[in-house]
């Protein structure tokens, strides 16, 4: 019987939450620190660098990520990391990632439009030649950053994109949005009207009234996270029933302390809910993970089996942005190594789960989605 470790490593897979400064390799990150030497603030040796990525809370993370990305300088900068993610990513059977990028970091500390708008289209062009994956861009704003950051974000977006732009996202500190509300629904209603896909972060450290405003106010096609939604049975509802992909990613949940651990993370209760899942690493190198292991976790933690891991990577296809053509293609593929790896060790289920929906190991049947985790994730934490 195929191990559950190597039915994942043969799994097709599409990263679909991955931010560009999150995915630094520890040499990579280093490597910056010793190009840019005048910028101060994070370490220079490996073990210093785990100890500064060991986050006491979202808004320490948000610093500790602030600080990296100032290492940031140049266009050259941008593309070693979009080349480095790729290279990442296709050692773990990712065929395509829809890579996020806060364009505003880069260009108000002085890098041009022009050359990191170059820089992302040779580095997505390399990453295709090189390592045989199709990169596609988000461009998101900081919500913290308010205004300034939201109108050059957009300018950015519609007067100079890179080729592969397919999304527009909105992250940080969610509960900084409602002083600028009326300014972020602006500027997602022209960026929707401009053709691209609206992919805000929403339900990662607030309530579920942040996913709500995603869905009314900024006509979110998928969340980012979301999973605070369990703690709206209406919301709950809205969701299962409109199938609004959300995009989760266990680890970073924890590491930056929105659920207690990952035996608590809400991901078993959101497909009792029969909510659209897709699996994501978010900012993997920071949180000591990867794509493959969050799978691998999803598995041993978990207890999902072959055919739920299966089935959440077609969920990544099915909800990603990719042309039909190669959606279909790939979907294919997984159907081939589900169907050939359906008797792989290490949780239970079955093959051929519903579009979607995700079959609940065994030691989930007949449980409430109560049952399972009745304690608030961390979403009311005071900062």
């Amino acid at each position: 019987m195929e191990s559950i470790d190597a039915f994942i490593d043969r799994l097709p897979k599409v990263e679909l939450h991955l931010h560009l400064v999150g995915s630094a390799s520890v040499p990579t990150v280093l490597e910056l620190a010793r190009r840019h030497p005048e910028v101060a603030g994070v370490p220079s040796s490996a073990a210093d660098l785990a100890a500064f990525y060991e986050f006491r809370d979202f808004p320490h993370f948000a610093e500790v990520y602030g600080a990296v990305s100032a290492l940031v300088r140049e266009p050259a900068d941008v593309a070693d990391l979009v080349l480095g993610a790729a290279r990442d990513l296709a050692g773990q059977n990712v065929r395509y990632a829809e890579l996020t990028v806060t364009p505003y970091t880069f260009t108000a500390s002085g890098m041009p439009v022009a050359d990191l708008t170059e820089a992302l289209d040779l580095a997505a062009r390399a990453a295709r030649r090189d390592h045989g994956i199709r990169i596609a861009y988000i461009f998101d704003i900081a919500g913290e950053l308010g205004a300034p950051a939201a109108h050059a974000t957009l300018e950015h977006a519609l007067s100079r994109p890179p080729e592969a732009l397919t999304g527009f996202g909105l992250a940080g500190i969610e509960q900084a949005r409602p002083a600028y509300g009326e300014v972020f629904r602006s500027v997602f209603a022209a960026a929707v009207a401009a053709g691209l896909h609206s992919v805000p972060h929403a339900g990662e450290m607030s309530g579920p009234e942040t996913i709500t405003e995603a869905l009314d106010g900024l006509r979110a096609e998928r969340i980012g996270h979301g999973i605070s939604c369990v703690g709206d049975p209406g919301l709950v509802a809205r969701l299962r029933e409109s199938q609004i992909p959300l995009e989760v990613c266990p680890t970073s949940n924890v590491c930056t302390r929105q659920v207690p651990g990952l035996a608590a993370h809400p991901l078993p209760r959101l497909l009792a809910d029969g909510l659209f899942v897709t699996l994501n690493s978010d900012d993997p190198p920071m949180f000591g993970t990867t794509l493959t292991e969050e799978y691998r976790r999803a598995a041993t933690v978990l207890g999902l089996g072959a055919a739920q891991l299966a089935e959440l990577a077609a969920n990544g296809v099915r909800a990603s942005f990719l042309d039909s053509g190669a959606k279909q293609a790939l979907l294919a593929e997984i159907t081939a190594v589900a169907a050939d790896g359906a008797g792989a060790s290490g949780g239970g289920g079955r093959p051929g789960a519903d579009h979607h929906r995700v079959e609940l190991p065994r030691a989930f049947r007949g449980v409430t989605p109560h049952d399972l985790n009745p304690a608030p994730y961390g979403y009311g934490l005071a900062w």
